[in-house]
């Protein structure tokens, strides 16, 4: 990397799926701009974004039944999951831009058509689910959604699952065909590899250890390069999309909205099956309902993922735990963003969360063959030799005082931006990676306001649902769900 003077419009921090995501749109709404990433490993996609240290499902709320609760009247309440899907649809759009364009030659490569399909035991938890779908199924982002309780239907659905089970077990499951497993590794590489065919250059072995606003507004940023040189760069516009790095960067740029923000770390297990005799048996992403304490992240699921061109099987996640923000980071990481700004916040924090430390203090001491027992509640007949057990991604848990009270913890993905929108940090977790392009877009319309008149129509182009509600327009979504679902070859698989 180069230590001139220059300017640099936009500077990304982090080679995951936001910087290649937001670089690549900022790129195509501006080609001129002056884009730079940093990254502190030798290649992209190592952390949040690597695709073994995620689920790989395109988030949309078609299985995940934390994103529909239950009201006190008995009613169910489906605003988060009408928002999430809304939000993986710009996602598909946008993908399928890029694959028109042939800057992505074969969508194969990072999503594939899946079922999504939600499972659950217990006569309540039926009746719950059956409530659920009659919900979700009134709005047509959900059409084709179906319900079933009965044994021979389910045995079709999921034979892996059903297979050996008790027969007087009350099991009822829904099932949509429209789900997707992505490989967000993937699809980061092929973002970058596309950002670097446009003159960005991607500085990988660089870290980042210092922000600072400088007098005239701009940012400066120390880093230490591969052979353990200090650079200084200069920027207008700075993007912190370093995973559970990210908060401690933040804190670096000391802007007030950093403050009063805590973060916790929570690192995930699975265990994986690549026997090819067994994962032929089982085609789907299927998720159950969460432990009571357990956090929401920790609905356990058994996934169907496409790696490395090997159909493989995830069961999980199990909780762990671990000081660092990133599997590659330092045990200090959790002390030293402890900040007498954000201290009372983390205490308070910690009195309102006995139940998620009891949970995770169970989680540790869990030994494989008990994981393997919870394993077979998914699969009865689930043998230890086939399974392996993989450390998969660290998550920093957003805690920040709201208008609930101090010290609330936080489970979705959160952007914090300053500086009059010259500095943006991603923090959080799921569903982050699905949501991408909704995301980076609010970072667009927030940091380059001034820009939205030029560039909305631009944007228009590239994902035709932009600023309509797909779930108010059935035509709309009807033509764009074809639209998608052909050009990403979902109905081809």
């Amino acid at each position: 990397m180069s230590n001139d003077k220059q300017v640099i419009d936009v500077l990304l921090i982090g080679a995951g799926i936001m910087s290649a995501t937001l670089g690549t749109l900022l790129k195509e709404l501006d080609p001129t701009l002056n884009v730079r990433i940093l990254e502190k490993m030798t290649e992209p996609a190592q952390e949040s974004s690597n695709e073994w240290n995620n689920a790989g499902t395109g988030h949309s709320a078609l299985c995940e039944l934390n994103y529909t609760s239950l009201n006190k009247d008995g009613s169910i309440n489906i605003d988060k999951a009408l928002n999430i899907n809304e939000k993986f649809q710009l996602s598909r759009q946008f993908w399928s831009y890029l694959v028109e364009r042939g800057d992505i030659k074969n969508p194969t490569d990072f999503i594939r058509a899946i079922p999504h399909m939600s499972m659950v035991q217990g006569v309540d938890n039926a009746d719950f689910l059956q409530k659920r779908v009659a919900a979700l199924t009134k709005s047509h982002l959900f059409d084709g959604m179906k319900y079933t309780d009965d044994r021979a239907t389910l045995t079709e659905w999921m034979p892996l699952i059903m297979h050996g089970r008790n027969a007087d077990a009350k099991i009822a499951a829904t099932k949509i065909d429209s789900g997707t497993d992505v490989n967000f590794g993937a699809l980061t590489r092929l973002l970058f590899a596309q950002l670097q065919q446009q003159g960005v250059e991607i500085d990988y072995g660089h870290t980042v250890k210092d922000i600072q606003r400088s007098a005239n507004q701009l940012w400066k940023v120390k880093v230490i390069n591969e052979a353990g040189q200090v650079e200084y760069l200069t920027t207008k516009f700075l993007f912190i999309g370093a995973g559970g790095g990210a908060l401690p960067l933040l804190q670096k740029t000391g802007i007030p909205e950093a403050k009063h923000i805590g973060g916790f770390p929570i690192s995930g297990l699975f265990l994986v099956c690549k026997n090819p005799v067994i994962a032929k048996q089982h085609h789907g992403k299927v998720y159950g309902k969460a432990a009571v304490g357990a956090p929401p992240m920790s609905v356990p699921h058994l996934d169907t993922r496409f790696i490395d061109g090997q159909k493989t099987l995830l069961f999980g996640p199990f909780a762990g735990f671990s000081p660092k923000f990133l599997k590659t980071g330092s045990p200090w990481d959790l002390i030293n963003s402890v900040k007498p700004d954000n201290l009372l916040t983390m205490l308070a924090s910690g009195t309102k969360n006995v139940s998620l430390v009891q949970y995770l203090l169970k989680e540790l001491t869990l030994t494989k063959a008990q994981r393997i027992a919870e394993l077979r509640e998914f699969i009865p007949t689930a043998k230890n030799d086939d399974w392996e057990l993989i450390v998969a991604g660290q998550r920093v848990q957003v805690i920040k005082d709201t208008a609930a009270g101090k010290g609330i913890l936080q489970f979705g993905t959160e952007v914090v931006t300053g500086g009059s929108g010259s500095v943006a940090a991603l923090l959080g977790a799921s569903p982050g990676a699905s949501t991408a392009v909704s995301v980076m877009l609010n970072v667009i319309e927030t940091c380059f306001a001034d820009r939205m008149a030029e560039w909305a129509p631009k944007i228009l182009a590239m994902i035709p649902s932009y600023g309509q509600k797909l779930n108010d327009n059935p035509a709309l979504f009807a033509e764009i769900q074809a639209y998608t679902t052909t050009t990403l070859q979902l109905d081809n698989q």
